[in-house]
């Protein structure tokens, strides 16, 4: 293969905490001749960096601004509150959106989780990343609700998470640009739900030919039996001599 014929490689970008490992690999199984790029973005600028082309599909957390783009929900992610491992909160096995009205909340700047309002008291200034928040909450200021997936991303000895019953969830999606459905892209979102690489895309490949329908064979009448008239038909007399 000539280095013309080389296909581009397929970029994908992922929010923090999203973990596209299973996936690449199943990539790499069924079209190891293209090449599949790596790219983290924050939760701030997934949507935009796909939409001005810096990528072409990206792994993000809903909800955003849909505006030119498609989005494919994955899964949900469960809600947890980060606190210092000494809190009071630790020794339960999950917590309410209630019991978390007389704490100190922080609320980062780039918080994806769909609150109509954050429980608990709101901080002076609201940190800029989930990760400056977190070190917040080591230093006892604040507790942190978050996807799951972050507060593992995040971890420490020090602290540790419970799930928190009542409040709003995480949905991962896959998004592209509305316009950009290449190959590339279907081929991903195929492994993405789960598609065998046998299955196909409901769509005809275009080195296949459109057959037409067989036609089906006119009936044929049958002939009558012999010594009886067809239908609609008299014996005649014989003649005499």
């Amino acid at each position: 293969m000539t280095g013309s014929d080389v296909p581009p490689p397929f970029r994908l970008a992922y929010v923090p905490g999203v973990t596209p490992g299973k996936w690449v690999r199943t990539w790499n199984e069924r079209s190891p001749e293209i090449a599949l790029t790596l790219l983290q973005v924050s939760a701030g600028e997934a949507a935009d960096l796909v939409r001005d082309g810096g990528t072409d599909a990206v792994l993000l957390r809903l909800p955003i601004d849909r505006t030119g783009l498609h989005a494919i929900p994955l899964y949900t992610e469960s809600t947890v509150v980060v606190i210092p491992k000494d809190h009071h909160l630790a020794a339960a096995d999950e917590v309410a959106a209630d019991d978390l009205v007389d704490e100190l909340l922080l609320h980062p700047l780039d918080d994806t989780l769909d609150w109509e309002r954050p429980p608990g008291r709101p901080a002076i200034e609201r940190p800029a990343t989930t990760g400056d928040a977190v070190e917040l909450v080591a230093a006892g200021v604040g507790l942190l609700v978050v996807p799951q997936s972050l507060a593992r991303l995040h971890h420490r000895k020090d602290l540790t998470y419970r799930p928190v019953l009542d409040a709003p969830e995480s949905r991962v999606a896959l998004s592209w640009l509305e316009d950009e459905t290449t190959d590339a892209v279907e081929q991903f979102i195929g492994i993405v739900r789960g598609r065998t690489s046998n299955s196909t895309r409901g769509k005809r490949p275009e080195s296949e030919p459109q057959q037409a329908p067989a036609s089906k064979p006119a009936k044929r009448r049958s002939a009558p039996p012999q010594g009886k008239p067809a239908q609609g038909g008299r014996r005649g007399k014989p003649r005499k001599r």
